[in-house]
């Protein structure tokens, strides 16, 4: 005895749902803002935490730089620290570590990013003043270990790093203040 040949369906997807599955995909991609902008041309929640961050990492480096400012016998110490600092503003601005340059806010040619800001009050003693930037790196530390659960992979990544190198300055700093 013979069978009937089975039905002719095919097996997989029509290509009618291809062909609407394919449009739906183009016009939502289509629609979608970028991944740095929201509609209406705001910047961002991801932005946003970045602008922070480099700013954040910005007013760091100008405490590091009115400390040895204050204490020039710091320089040696402060120094590898000071340049973690800026290789991280550098990098939550969008810059490699060798663009490490002063932002666009300050003049062309400035030694440093405290040359148009004012003097912050550092502490007469050294250790008073390695206890002064630990404080701060401890502050920014713990802000940003928050900060990163609200942002993206790479954001949060780098915050992360951020975070774990300023705690680790906070204790260098803690351990020389002694």
């Amino acid at each position: 005895m013979s069978y009937p040949p089975p039905p002719r369906t095919p097996s997989g997807p029509r290509r009618r749902s291809l062909l609407a599955s394919a449009a739906g995909a183009a016009l939502l991609v289509g629609c979608s803002a970028g991944p740095d902008s929201a509609a209406g041309g705001t910047p961002s929640a991801t932005a946003r935490a970045r602008a922070r961050a480099a700013r954040d990492s910005e007013g760091l480096l100008e405490r590091y730089d009115a400390v040895l400012a204050a204490h020039p016998a710091l320089a040696e110490p402060l120094g590898p620290l000071r340049a973690q600092v800026a290789a991280h503003r550098a990098a939550f601005a969008g810059r490699t570590a060798a663009g490490t340059q002063a932002p666009a806010s300050a003049p062309p040619g400035s030694a440093s990013p405290t040359a148009s800001s004012p003097a912050l009050a550092v502490p007469a003693g050294e250790k008073d003043a390695l206890a002064f930037l630990a404080t701060a790196e401890r502050s920014l530390a713990d802000r940003r270990a928050k900060d990163l659960l609200d942002v993206p992979g790479e954001l949060a990544r780098l915050m992360a790093s951020a975070s774990a190198a300023g705690a680790a300055h906070a204790y260098l700093l803690t351990e020389g203040a002694k």
